[in-house]
């Protein structure tokens, strides 16, 4: 039987819950859009919820990419401007240097000797503000040739006696030589720089070559200062060179005026300018790689974003990167978003599972009260079916018993014998709930008064078969009237008589039919008359019980004793229980 909490699937799709309001409105029906949402909820009762939850938690999720999307494009227009700001300072940082140097050249140019006088003099007209700037000062290199070496050191020290020896040392093979020779402000670290050839530096010397050709300011790459030495604080230089001329006879390059950088000073001053903003910056010569690094201010952690600026400081180019690293997964505003969204998913999803779950009860229940309706309309036609086959047996037995009594006592006796004999079996038949009913049940209940007295005298023997419940009734029926006659009549009359019941079982292969063959055989008994009046037992067993199981009757008044065989059928439960059948079309109809 079918019972609620039965998975969906099964009985719930078998009966359309609609379809039992046979008394309803037509009109008062949901719409079909409601109908399909609620068949919806009962067939995929966890499906429904988990797709709800999904697609808020889609949704969500979408929501909170394009809030962090439009806050990293928020924060890369940023690191841009800043980009883009301290770029413009590191540009006028140099450009006013080279300003300076442009100046310092031009000056020199016109003097037959750059005298320390005349050194000092550009110097206190410039008002050099290094702090500002990053620079470390400004200074003059002239060009020598090895000869002229000796005559440079002799008037040099004539006036400053403490200059000291050229370095590195200049080689018999060694071409022009261009030494420090002034530098300001005159402190006692950038007296270290006096005497340095810069030459012998190759990318000092790169740079002075470049701006010998062009005639502008030329930038050094990555160098170490003379009053550093040391590769943790990588500096570069700008040169400007200085022609002097006489008249209009052009006698060569007279040397340098250049102004070294430190590459931290030099960031450092644009950036306080230019205000901190929070990111990191690295400044590079030429391409972003370690090995051109120049200086770097790096935030703590790894850089989630980058932005590169191009710097051209003296015709060279530098590259700036600007980097960001956020520590936190989420933004605030996409972690309250993320909260929020999976906070509603999952009541949405909890309210769709308790409505699922509301609908699939209700379908049950509906289901369940519907099948019980069925089981009692199959019931009534069952019971209504065997109260008639009872009522037509009793008017049967009334009928043969009134025709063959001879007295209002014996139609007395014999209809009460008969009457319990029906309910003998119903009583077997109810402690069975009129199921399949052993065949030697019936036999044993309809002979319980003879064996109590007479055991010996009832011998059984036969396998394990099973009745239906009408051909039990008509069954235990013909005992009752055989037992009766032994009796009165037969081998239970008398003493030393003895009453033997066999069974077997008989298949009809062909016809797909079962059967219990029972022989009834008395012996040691009282002779049987011939001529004997037929009797309503006789009636009995050859009409109504032949009839009721549709199989023939032997019934034989040997004077040895009665004989009687008869036939009967052993049905499929499937062909009796009405009850189970009637269900089970209803619950297997599409």
């Amino acid at each position: 039987m079918p019972r609620l909490g039965r998975p969906p699937g099964q009985e719930l799709n078998a009966i359309d819950p609609l379809a039992l309001r046979t008394d309803a409105d037509p009109a008062a029906a949901p719409p079909p859009a409601s109908r399909r949402a609620r068949r919806w909820l009962v067939l995929y009762p966890r499906a429904i919820p988990l797709v709800i939850f999904l697609a808020l938690a889609a949704i969500t999720a979408l929501s909170v990419f394009a809030i962090e999307s439009n806050a990293r494009a928020r924060e890369r227009a940023q690191m841009r401007e800043y980009a883009q700001g301290l770029a413009a300072a590191l540009d006028r940082s140099g450009s006013g240097f080279t300003s300076y140097l442009r100046a310092g050249a031009a000056l020199f140019a016109s003097v037959d000797e750059v005298s320390p006088e005349t050194f000092d003099s550009f110097v206190r007209a410039l008002k050099l503000n290094a702090e500002d700037t990053g620079a470390e000062g400004i200074g003059w290199i002239p060009v020598l040739e090895p000869r002229d070496l000796p005559g440079f050191l002799a008037r040099t020290r004539a006036r400053q006696p403490d200059y000291p020896a050229i370095t590195p040392t200049p080689a018999s093979n060694t071409g022009r030589i261009a030494p420090v020779a002034m530098f300001a402000p005159d402190t006692p670290l950038n007296r270290r720089a006096l005497g340095y050839d810069m030459y012998s530096d190759p990318a000092r010397a790169a740079a002075m070559a470049e701006a010998e050709v062009t005639l502008r300011p030329a930038a050094s790459g990555r160098i170490m200062l003379r009053r550093d030495n040391s590769p943790a604080a990588p500096a570069f230089a700008i040169y400007m060179p200085v022609f002097r001329l006489s008249g209009s006879e052009d006698r060569g390059l007279s040397g340098f005026v250049y102004t070294p950088f430190r590459a931290r000073e030099f960031l450092d001053a644009a950036i306080d300018r230019e205000g901190a903003g929070g990111f990191g910056v690295r400044l590079y010569d030429g391409e972003v790689s370690t090995g051109h690094l120049l200086v770097a201010r790096s935030i703590s952690g790894s850089a989630r974003e980058t932005v590169e600026q191009e710097v051209t400081i003296a015709d060279r180019k530098l590259m700036l990167v600007i980097e960001h690293a956020d520590h936190q997964v989420l933004s605030p505003l996409s972690m309250v978003t993320l909260m929020f969204g999976l906070a509603l998913a999952s009541l949405l999803m909890l309210l769709a599972r308790l409505l699922t779950q509301q609908a699939f009860e209700d379908q049950a229940r509906l289901a369940f009260f519907e099948e019980q309706h069925s089981i009692r309309n199959s019931l009534t036609r069952e019971l209504n079916h065997r109260v008639k086959n009872t009522l037509a047996n009793v008017l049967s037995i009334l009928s043969l018993t009134r025709r063959r009594a001879s007295g209002l006592d014996d139609f007395a006796d014999s209809l009460e014998g008969r009457i319990r004999a029906l309910s003998a079996t119903h009583d077997l038949l109810t402690v069975t709930d009129w199921g399949t009913t052993p065949i030697r049940a019936v036999i044993e209940a309809e002979l319980q008064h003879f064996r109590e007295a007479l055991d010996d005298a009832i011998l059984l023997e036969g396998p394990d078969l099973e009745l239906a419940p009408n051909d039990a009734l008509s069954f235990g029926l013909a005992v009752h009237e055989l037992a009766t006659n032994a009796a009165k009549y037969g081998a239970l009359s008398v003493p030393g008589g003895q009453v033997t019941i066999r069974w077997s079982r008989g298949d009809d292969e062909a016809a797909e039919t079962t059967w219990a063959e029972v022989e009834w055989q008395e012996t040691g008994g009282p002779p049987v008359a011939q001529q004997r009046r037929r009797g309503f037992g006789t009636e009995l067993i050859q009409k109504v019980v032949a009839h009721e199981l549709r199989q023939p009757v032997t019934l034989e008044f040997d004077p040895a004793g009665v004989r009687c065989v008869l036939r009967v059928p052993v049905r499929r439960p499937a062909d009796f229980r009405i009850r189970e059948r009637e269900i089970d079309r209803r619950v297997r109809k599409p």
